[in-house]
């Protein structure tokens, strides 16, 4: 009987380290579109006192989550939403070119991330093409209006991906 008990307690505690060393073999990409904007500038508007909020929300949703990388486009809005982010983290936030087609950055992005978290943040125009690239999988197009959409993309070693989505 105590033989049974320890032998389980052993595999038990072999299963629970196993466990990390498939984490360390995924990267998960967030993907999310800049949070509201304002009006103050209309080529490029900061983010509106909801966006900043809705940014920090973002920030804290990912504060238990190791966060190697963040992207934004070279507009304030998208920086400005991934600035709280990258702050809670200790990271420099990386510009990529929102013309970049999605395909082409999707490769890059899987090319320079192996492990741990990235945030790429994007437009209504661009997130379900990067998602849709990263993933492999068809993406609905998003409203004009519409700044909640969160997606997980998760790539394991073996190179498949897993995709989820949720609002925040």
């Amino acid at each position: 009987m105590a033989g049974a008990v320890l032998a389980g307690a052993v595999l038990a505690l072999i299963s629970c380290s196993t466990a990390p060393a498939r984490d360390a073999d995924t990267v998960t990409f967030v993907v999310v579109r800049h949070a509201e904007k304002g009006d103050d500038d209309p080529r490029d508007p900061s983010l509106s006192q909801i966006g900043r909020a809705r940014a920090q929300r973002l920030a804290t949703l990912l504060n238990d989550t190791t966060v190697n990388a963040a992207y934004a486009t070279a507009y304030r809005r998208t920086y400005q939403t991934a600035q709280p982010v990258a702050e809670n983290h200790f990271l420099r936030i990386t510009t990529y070119d929102a013309q970049m087609p999605a395909p082409q950055f999707a490769e890059r992005l899987r090319t320079l991330h192996k492990t741990g978290a990235v945030l790429v943040v994007g437009h209504s125009n661009t997130v379900p093409d990067i998602v849709g690239a990263l993933s492999g999988r068809p993406v609905e197009a998003m409203a004009d209006d519409e700044f909640d959409r969160l997606y997980r993309i998760r790539i394991g070693a073996d190179g498949k991906a897993t995709l989820s989505q949720n609002h925040f």
